[in-house]
């Protein structure tokens, strides 16, 4: 018998969403139902040039999506200010939530997005596609493999991208009444995610803004990085993001017995190969002109686009819902709190001076 699928209502034509709606279609137990922009017309054409299928429900508002009887889910790739206002009104109309990141403002807002999702009883995940690549399930089992791995000690994670004009002069980000996170928000949520990710989400003791931040002239941040610490085991990380810097997507983990680097965790440079680079137990060679073994490359095939795999347990997880047979997953809004909190810590420590802010959950 076939699959029942979930039926995607998206809202805002946001160029994020061009990539998750193909996700949606190219994933067994999802489809779009519908579609909803500010603009008729702007809702039309990106149906259009995006493939929906015919039966899409094209709106000139979000509230219709939401009112659309045939839409179980939605997916909102709106600017972060308005989260808290749509991802809430989505909860209070039964939608299960696919919220865009950073999912808030603060944690604050984030947790009143979360409590409309519980009390309505819905599923909420955050957008981080990244996550559910099979490649980040093979770097996490080598991550608590004792024998290669040993005990984790550090992490560093970059991402950067070099903005061009147009981007500088219009993108959201950088707008700061519509995303006033700017490059800390954006693309700083993937370093914090992954220094979580790999601390298998123990929040830091600690955090420390790096001094001297970048700004745009709306006062946006360009650019920003940050040390995490933990009490325990000397564990420390650092993380950097930047609109300002050649594209750079890295995972650096050193464990006591082995480290593995990754060099597109964000997005893989081939959608249907994702691959890392490990050794265990290295040495330097005889007189220091080397070292032994040599890092070899992991390679995973896989295929579906890993924001693909995203849609397809959403969907499972809402199906689950839906049928009674299973209550929303809670991880999902655990992790997103956490990284939420780590973006807010490094916020006060920038406004405070680069003082080290403690972190409490």
């Amino acid at each position: 018998m076939e699959e029942t699928r979930i039926r995607f209502g998206i809202m805002g034509c946001a160029n994020i969403a061009r990539k998750v709606s193909r996700a949606i279609l190219l994933t067994p137990n999802t489809t779009i139902s519908a579609i909803g922009s500010r603009s008729l017309e702007k809702a039309v054409v990106f149906a259009s040039e995006n493939h929906f299928p015919e039966s899409t429900k094209v709106y000139g508002s979000y509230d219709a999506v939401l009112d659309d009887p045939d839409v179980d889910a939605v997916y909102v790739p709106l600017p972060t200010s308005l989260h808290v206002r749509w991802a809430v009104l989505a909860a209070e109309k039964k939608k299960h939530v696919l919220l865009e990141k950073p999912v808030a403002l603060n944690v604050g807002e984030l947790d009143t997005i979360l409590a409309a999702c519980d009390s309505n009883g819905v599923q909420f995940m955050d957008a981080t596609m990244w996550m559910h690549h099979p490649r980040t399930v093979k770097m996490k089992q080598l991550l608590f493999d004792e024998q290669r791995f040993g005990q984790l000690k550090s992490v560093h994670s970059t991402l950067t991208f070099l903005a061009e004009e147009d981007f500088l002069k219009n993108d959201i980000r950088v707008n700061p009444n519509l995303d006033s996170l700017g490059a800390l928000g954006d693309i700083g949520w993937y370093c914090i995610r992954a220094i979580l990710w790999a601390h298998d989400y123990e929040l830091p003791n600690i955090v420390t803004a790096f001094r001297d931040p970048e700004y745009h002239e709306s006062g946006v941040i360009l650019s920003c990085g940050a040390s995490l610490n933990w009490k325990t085991n000397g564990k420390f990380a650092t993380f950097y993001c930047s609109f300002l810097s050649n594209l750079c997507m890295d995972i650096i983990a050193l464990g006591t017995k082995g480290n593995f680097r990754v060099h597109d965790f964000v997005i893989p440079f081939n959608e249907k190969v994702g691959s890392f680079y490990a050794v265990d137990n290295s040495k330097w060679a005889e007189r220091a002109l080397g070292c032994a073994p040599e890092p070899s490359e992991l390679k995973i095939e896989i295929n579906l686009p890993q924001e693909a795999f995203m849609v397809q347990e959403f969907g499972r997880l809402v199906a689950g819902v839906r049928s009674n047979e299973a209550k929303p997953e809670n991880k999902w809004r655990v992790i997103s709190r956490k990284t939420q909190l780590v973006i807010d810590a490094v916020v006060a420590s920038i406004k405070n001076g680069f003082v080290p802010v403690e972190v409490v959950y």
